[in-house]
């Protein structure tokens, strides 16, 4: 027990819980709290309450000596309960601290009530306070010791043009991992092991980009059938890694396993890009629980409806909105940010429904005050930053449209590709997105980096599936396979599902390669969804967001051996060569080699006209990419002298034949072909590959050939 005697005021900053060697201070933010208790647990459960009497502006503050790492705590927070206004103060209830680093464990929906009203089943239930304690049921912060020994660990700070992006999810890739220590699968040590780093590294990707680890609160809804928040798109604690994700432990060893898995990962060259969740909270509208924020400061926390502030503002679809207007909640948003890469040495971040954040009142807003404050960050506006630029209310689909720092999920790449390996989008549109998006990212000064490309990404099905399934198999979800989109089409590629018939196998696994290859070899950005560079299959889940479960975890064991072998490959031939990863858009102009920059072809070797561009029946063409006109150097200052290469894309389906044109002749070397998935055959002088002319190229119904010459 503390002797309340023994408190002194503390400091208002840093927020949080700060341990000193001797005692921690506390510091939580609330504006129209009247009166703050800090609440101390001891092992058994014992709650010590202990009044906070100094405030500074508005944050409550108190140093307590003796306290120190491993301590569990919470608060409590008096005021008014007047819904109507848009207060909920309910001391009844204990809170998560905003800036806990540490927090243990998981809500028991079940111990008691978290809701701060009485829940009769009325439409006005939240209107009448809930006077029972919840401390049983509330995960307890934890001091944390901040000391790491990094070594010579740093930000990697790789190019964007060198970058590889792997999306992946810490439990899921190593849950089934054979060579993974069972105690250590599903955790972030798992995935900082030497056999989860090995095979990153082998593959060849240069970044991770790790679904939500911000600490995770499942949904009642989903415990009651058994489900959980598997994706974590459920943030509480902004500034603590999820402790369920720890073989270490949940009393502040989570924090320290949590650098380590970085530190090991930048050992093997591999950045860390978190996915970052600040557009919402677990907490839902007016109905829904009490955790943090509503009881802190529901007022401040969240954007209210104007007209009623009872009800809440929802531009994501989860129920509420954070108030990034409100100098401390964007504030803790920076301070969020900033400490993951300072103190966890993160690369760069992927922020979750990014046009959220640009909301100032209710338009999106390219000046708002979000995107003032990174750019003039000295840390943050250094390192990676990336936007998933939409959310679901009105005007929210930003594509193209966010600052000059910024890349962007380009959606727009995603339906484009797909499209035309259906047979299904005009030549012109792929050719745009396979070169970059100019029309997107070029007006304001940005170049082909800002395109962050992608087939298939965690939300929609898996490569393997999108190629098999016709319509979505969400049964598990348990909603009547009502959620997800419905936007998959034919791919004409035979059953819906698993077959055993070899040609619809073969068919399937061509435009899984086809996928691949158009990916890794746009300008832009790649990134990969993890499993899909071996086939890996939801069984036609394309929202498999509650599946924490073999739906969900990369199996290893049935994993296509070709395919992985394909990817690696593909992966290789994009960073050895500086023709796929130009830092400039595309001209289309001769240079000083007397061949333009790029040239599209029809396949009787003629340059498409713009006639050609919007036949909805141009579903095959090659480009020429001209690796002389490159310039580009490596880091130490040197030219990079690159190799040009012709790639013929063949979306019908049927075989098609292909001239080179008299201004391209040259021995050719077939380095991809994704008809055969097999390297190394030549073309040219007569030293073919059964080529009847060597002007002239046999490209098979829906495939990829990529050619170099020197």
């Amino acid at each position: 027990m503390i002797d309340p005697s023994t408190l002194r005021p503390g400091r208002p900053f840093p927020q949080g819980a700060t341990w000193d060697g001797e005692g921690t201070n506390f510091s939580l933010f609330s504006e129209h709290g009247e009166r703050v208790l800090l609440c101390l647990f001891g092992d058994d459960g014992d709650e010590q309450q202990l009044a906070i009497y100094d405030r500074t502006g508005h944050q409550h503050h108190v140093y307590v000596p003796g306290i120190g790492p491993g301590t569990r705590y919470g608060y409590r927070v008096h005021g008014p309960y007047a819904p109507a206004a848009g207060h909920r103060f309910n001391p009844a209830k204990l809170l998560i601290d905003p800036y806990a680093k540490a927090i243990e464990g998981a809500v028991d929906w079940g111990a008691a009530s978290v809701l701060p009203y009485q829940a009769d089943g009325s439409e006005d239930a939240d209107l009448a306070i809930d006077e029972t304690d919840d401390a049983t049921a509330i995960p307890k912060c934890v001091v944390v010791d901040p000391r790491f020994d990094w070594g010579e660990d740093r930000l990697l700070e790789h190019r964007w043009s060198e970058t590889i992006i792997y999306e992946t999810h810490v439990k899921g890739f190593t849950m089934r991992h054979p060579d993974v220590p069972e105690p250590l699968r599903g955790t972030y040590a798992g995935l900082g092991s030497e056999p989860a780093v090995r095979y990153l590294q082998q593959l060849g990707v240069t970044a991770v980009e790790l679904l939500p680890v911000h600490h995770i609160i499942d949904e009642s809804f989903l415990v009651d059938r058994g489900l959980s928040n598997y994706w974590g798109y459920s943030s509480i604690g902004y500034l603590a890694p999820h402790s369920a994700y720890s073989a270490s432990g949940a009393r502040g060893q989570q924090l320290n396993e949590f650098k380590a898995m970085v530190k090991s990962l930048h050992a093997a060259g591999i950045e860390v890009i978190m996915d970052v969740v600040y557009n919402h909270t677990a907490e839902g509208n007016h109905l829904g629980p009490m955790l943090a924020f509503k009881g802190i400061d529901n007022a401040s926390f969240y954007r209210l409806s104007p007209e009623d502030p009872r009800f809440y503002m929802d531009f994501t679809g989860t129920g509420n909105s954070l108030n990034h207007v409100h100098p401390s909640v964007l504030g803790l948003m920076m301070d969020s940010l900033r400490y993951f890469v300072l103190d966890c040495h993160v690369d760069g971040f992927r922020f979750d429904l990014a046009s959220t954040l640009a909301r100032e009142l209710y338009d999106v807003d390219r000046l708002s005050g979000f995107f003032d404050v990174i750019h003039q960050d000295p840390v943050l506006s250094q390192v990676k930053l990336i936007a998933e630029p939409w959310d679901v209310g009105p005007g929210g689909y930003q594509v193209g449209n966010f600052p000059i720092l910024w890349k962007e999920w380009n959606g727009a790449y995603r339906d484009s590709v797909r499209d035309f390996w259906r047979g299904q989008t005009p030549a012109a549109e792929f050719a745009r997105r396979f070169t970059g998006s100019s029309d997107l990212y070029e007006g304001d000064g940005r170049n082909p980096e800002a395109s962050i490309n992608f087939v298939c990404a965690h939300d929609g099905f898996t490569l393997a599936d999108l190629v098999a399934y016709n319509d979505k198999h969400n049964e598990a979800n348990l909603e009547d396979n009502r959620d997800g989109t419905d936007d998959n089409r034919s791919w004409n590629c035979g059953a819906e599902g698993p077959t055993d018939d070899p040609e619809i196998t073969a068919l399937r696994a061509r435009q899984q390669r086809n996928l691949i290859v158009t990916l890794l070899l746009s300008q832009g950005v790649p990134m990969l969804l993890g499993g899909d560079e071996f086939g890996r299959t939801q069984g036609g889940n394309n929202n498999a967001w509650c599946q924490d479960n073999e739906i969900s975890w990369l199996d290893w064991e049935a994993a296509d051996g070709d395919l992985r072998a394909f990817v690696a490959e593909v992966i290789a031939l994009r960073r050895r060569e500086p023709v796929f990863r130009r830092r400039d858009f595309l001209l289309g102009e001769p240079g000083g080699s007397g061949l333009a920059d790029v040239i599209w072809l029809r396949p009787d070797g003629e340059e498409m006209t713009d006639g050609d561009w919007e036949r909805d029946d141009a579903h095959a063409l090659a480009v020429f990419l001209n690796g002389q006109e490159i310039p580009t150097h490596d880091r130490e200052g040197n030219p990079i002298e690159g190799a040009s290469f012709l790639i013929v894309f063949n979306a019908h389906h049927e075989p098609i034949t292909f001239a080179i044109p008299d201004t391209l002749t040259a021995p050719w070397e077939t380095v991809l072909d994704t008809a055969r998935a097999a390297t190394g055959d030549r073309l040219g002088n007569g030293d073919g590959d059964g080529e009847p002319d060597a002007d002239r190229l046999e490209i098979e119904a829906r495939s990829v050939r990529v050619l170099r010459r020197r």
